[in-house]
């Protein structure tokens, strides 16, 4: 929601939301018993499952070195798996004393049966919708069937193409599978024991070093595997959930990537374990009473390392414009957590004074609460019912959402800004149409470009009861509204899978990005 670009220099912080839309990763054995040429080459198979991608991979694993020789065609790899299987099973072998280290090697040569699943809420099904008949709501993408097959993008003439091969909304698809694969693998080998549904997350310090480990495998199998180190803050809240993050220092993965260059996985990973990650992160949600709605407008969705190479590109270029434009950004993003963070103060201290601001205000366009805190007061005494007094506390809760509202304008200016000196869409002419009718309609607080921007899908937070009304006239300007709301969980086990009754690990989608 906050923090976008800014996020991949620390220490700048940004505001992360992880949704319901939720990855599963089955992991089972292969085979019910270990082959003899398994035991003679000390290699295992693997097969790797994408019902909704329609694909299955087939690998040979060296339990020596732990190389993958994919046995399928090329064009059905996916590396974000693959790095996550060696390096889980290298987390494995690292951690392991020799007792285990051989149930581990039996374990691994009844070979390993992978699925991977995502929600429908990952992908665009604007064109099954439409196919269909059925009009652009929640209700029609909620008739569709679980994990219905995805839609590709079609390549653009000339070969420039900045749209990603799948049609996506922007939640972080291949940070979450990386991530669900890492978690399913880690439990699976015994390295760690994940929380069930039912117990929630793990408690004490026992259960932070479980998630600690998850967190680390995945962030470190997610950058190897997209060929850079990014700001992280997609994978921790896949792991941990909604957050405020500021990145790891890059130094942290320096072995990893000497593994890729040569130097024993295994000790690379040992290596990794043990370094000191500098990250920070602090649970955070929305307030109450508020609601995390996200619109596809139908445009295919943006390639963010494209957008964040420009980006990097301009600041090399115009440095002195570069920075005067991240400073007035990074204030827009403080002042919003700030209101935010005051307003969940507001309603602990008083509930009930906040519900009744807030109801007020669910009912209005910004224009309607006046900005001055004398006109504000007459206000607020007007809504009063009977005319009673009204309360200080109410009066801190409207000037806070207020305080919100102009911090995300800012936000929003400067992000256009930086769109513009960098020569790339971070908020399309498009999308600021969309987003400025969004925010003028009864009980919209916010509405914005999540993450790196583009034509992803947009995001807005309303009060009350507003959002039906946001969706419907969404649905009037061929915007979808999405089955997404704010889920502040982040990886966990399940026991039950849409398809059958196997052990499954699922992680939230990171969004905002």
């Amino acid at each position: 929601m906050t923090g976008g670009y800014l996020i991949l220099e620390r220490p700048n912080a940004g505001i992360v939301l992880s949704t319901n839309a939720r990855f599963y990763a089955i992991v089972k054995p292969l085979y019910e018993e270990i082959k003899p040429e398994s035991w003679a080459w000390a290699r295992t198979d693997v097969k790797l499952t994408s019902p909704q991608m329609e694909r299955e991979t087939m690998y040979k694993l060296s339990l020596k070195h732990l190389l993958l020789q994919c046995v399928s065609s090329s064009d059905s790899r996916n590396p974000f798996v693959e790095y996550a299987l060696q390096y889980a099973i290298a987390a494995a072998r690292a951690t392991f004393d020799k007792n285990k280290k051989d149930e581990l090697h039996k374990l691994l040569l009844l070979g390993l049966d992978i699925t991977i699943l995502g929600c429908n809420e990952f992908y665009s099904y604007r064109n099954q919708v439409e196919a269909r008949g059925l009009p652009l709501t929640p209700e029609s993408l909620a008739s569709l069937p679980p994990f219905t097959s995805i839609t590709f993008n079609v390549e653009e003439s000339g070969g420039q193409n900045c749209k990603p091969e799948v049609a996506k909304t922007g939640l972080g698809s291949s940070t979450a599978m990386t991530t669900a694969v890492v978690a399913a693998l880690l439990h699976y080998l015994g390295v760690v024991n994940l929380p069930s549904v039912a117990n929630g997350h793990l408690q004490g310090n026992e259960g932070a070093k479980e998630m600690d480990v998850v967190h680390i495998i995945a962030q470190t199998a997610h950058c190897i595997a997209q060929g850079k180190v990014g700001s992280g803050f997609d994978v921790s809240s896949a792991v941990y959930g909604s957050q405020r993050y500021i990145r790891f220092s890059p130094a942290v993965l320096a072995s990893a990537q000497n593994a890729v260059r040569g130097t024993l996985l295994e000790n690379a990973i040992a290596y990794v374990l043990k370094t000191n990650w500098d990250h920070e992160r602090t649970t955070f949600s929305l307030p109450p009473m508020m609601t995390l709605l996200l619109g596809e407008p139908g445009t295919g969705g943006s390639s963010t390392p494209s957008m964040v190479g420009a980006v990097k590109k301009w600041q090399k270029a115009d440095p002195q414009n570069a920075l005067e434009t991240w400073k007035k950004l990074s204030e827009s993003n403080s002042a919003l957590e700030f209101y935010l963070n005051t307003l969940t103060k507001l309603a602990e201290n008083n509930y009930d004074t906040y519900r009744s601001a807030i109801d007020n205000c669910s009912k209005l366009t910004s224009e309607k609460i006046p900005h001055e805190h004398s006109k504000l007061i007459i206000f607020l005494f007007c809504l009063t019912v009977g005319g009673g007094v009204t309360e200080p506390n109410q009066i801190e809760v409207v000037k806070a959402l207020l305080g919100a509202r102009d911090a995300m304008l800012g936000i929003r200016c400067n992000m256009r800004k930086m769109g513009e000196a960098a020569g790339i869409p971070i908020e399309p002419e498009s999308q600021t149409r969309l987003l400025d009718t969004t925010m003028n309609m009864e009980g919209v607080l916010l509405a914005g470009v999540p993450g790196a921007g583009g034509f992803d899908a947009v995001f807005t937070v309303t009060l009350g009861a507003a959002s039906s009304n946001v969706i419907k006239v969404w649905s009037s300007l061929n915007v979808l509204a999405l089955l997404v709301r704010e889920d502040p969980c982040g990886v966990r086990l399940e026991t039950n899978d849409p398809r059958a009754t196997q052990i499954t690990t699922s992680v939230s989608s990171m969004h905002i990005k």
